[in-house]
């Protein structure tokens, strides 16, 4: 097995400190989007000279930077496409991807050259499509997330040569544009086969009730059946968000099945959870490469309890498994405490570093070093001073401080965070 059969790790960034994160810890490839054109246009995005530098700067790690252009536009959208193309043809990027066929047509015509990716949103299912796609121009399909693994695997043995992404981890959506997942999600019954229970129109009500914080909901017909949790947060619930996607334990099985990429969502959350769940995803899929060449079990447990810090609601296998069945959804909270910025006096060990939650010095901090590397720094062992230099023992969300230590490995952009216990901001 040569290195080039493992997949690629592909990180989001929805603005340049996401993007910095993302490539600090592990990503062989992010995609990110312009201020418009795509699906997470919100996010903020990369103007022309953010995404010129973000590409040389990836080029200088080997890295890799895809740019979406995944929206579904209206006739009134397209004219401003072409100009859109062009910029990221010319900032360099090493791939577009795109959901729509007009844009993808286009993209032949105003961007020649840059290889093609079929977003997600394409809705790709089968083995028939993945080739229409193909023909059309793309090189790469980001194949539907509601796809079990049974699928995946008939269509890379139909296709082998074709280059196929998954989403392996992140929120999970129950519908675009009325192809709706609830009749999936619920009932095994897919309404993008014709096949729709309409669920959105069934009784509901809460049933156990731990309340606050959480209640879980059963429907009329199947009482003795818990559909999905809720969690209560003050007024209001995130009543139709289904359980967060998780796929790392699986990442033996789309390396033994070839898949080229495997992919985390989350363009529009903070840089925190970026550097948690892509330096999970990495150090996973080395543990995965070292387990395929030793025969070793895979240790995929060790990587979990980061995942779970992250997640805003359960983990679990999506439409993955058949059954899908839950991860992890519970772990020790680790408070964000500050971000490493730059150093200020390597001789004395001095960082500068921005305080992102209630930092005391009296209590143990936790770096973490890319590579899944947690060193803890035990109190008297290092020192906080204010921005005017100034010896102090806690350090408020919001400010600047200079951390003394002599823990190695700290490099511009880790985060520091607390131990189990620590009172502080979750970093979620």
């Amino acid at each position: 097995m040569t290195p080039a059969s493992f997949p690629e790790l592909l990180a989001p960034a929805g603005d340049m400190e996401k993007f910095r994160t993302a490539l600090l810890y592990g990503a062989d490839a992010v995609y990110l989007g312009g201020p418009s054109g795509n699906l997470r246009a919100a996010g903020g995005g990369f103007d022309a000279p953010a995404l010129r530098e973000a590409v040389a700067a990836a080029n200088r790690r080997g890295a890799k930077i895809y740019y979406c252009l995944n929206a579904l536009p209206f006739e009134r959208d397209m004219a401003a496409v072409p100009r859109m193309l062009e910029t990221a043809a010319d900032a360099g990027v090493h791939a577009l991807i795109v959901a729509d066929p007009g844009i993808l047509r286009l993209a032949l015509r105003h961007a020649p050259g840059v290889p093609l990716h079929v977003s997600t949103q394409a809705n790709t299912t089968n083995a028939s499509a993945v080739r229409f796609w193909t023909d059309a121009g793309a090189s790469r399909v980001v194949l539907a997330r509601e796809l079990p693994h049974r699928e995946i695997r008939a269509v890379r043995e139909q296709l082998p040569e074709t280059e196929l992404e998954v989403f392996v981890h992140g929120a999970m959506c129950l519908a675009v544009s009325g192809q709706c997942l609830l009749s999936a999600w619920l009932n095994n019954r897919p309404a993008n086969l014709g096949r729709c229970t309409q669920p959105c129109r069934f009784e509901y009500r809460i049933a156990a009730t731990d309340f606050p914080p959480s209640f879980t909901v059963e429907e009329a017909l199947r009482k003795d059946r818990t559909l999905w949790s809720v969690r209560q947060d003050e007024a209001f619930a995130a009543l139709f968000a289904p359980d967060d996607l998780c796929l790392l334990p699986f990442l033996p099985w789309f390396v033994k099945n070839r898949i080229n990429a495997v992919k985390i969502e989350g363009r529009t959350k903070g840089s925190s959870y970026v550097a948690h769940v892509t330096d999970a995803y990495r150090a996973a899929l080395d543990a995965a490469k070292a387990s395929a060449v030793s025969g070793t079990p895979f240790p995929y447990r060790t990587f979990l309890p980061d995942l779970a810090r992250t997640a805003s609601r359960p983990l679990s296998t999506g439409f993955f498994l058949a059954r899908r069945r839950g991860i992890f959804s519970e772990a020790p909270a680790r408070p964000l405490l500050a971000k490493v910025l730059e150093p200020v006096n390597e001789a004395e060990n001095a960082w500068a570093v921005t305080v992102m939650g209630k930092w005391d010095e009296a209590c143990p901090a936790e770096l973490m070093l890319p590579g899944m590397r947690r060193p803890v720094m035990a109190p008297g062992t290092y020192a906080l001073e204010n921005h005017r230099g100034e010896r102090t023992g806690l350090a408020a969300s919001g400010t600047r401080a200079v951390l003394h230590t002599e823990t190695p490995g700290i490099v511009p952009g880790v985060f520091v965070r607390g131990t189990e216990g620590t009172a502080g901001s979750s970093g979620r």
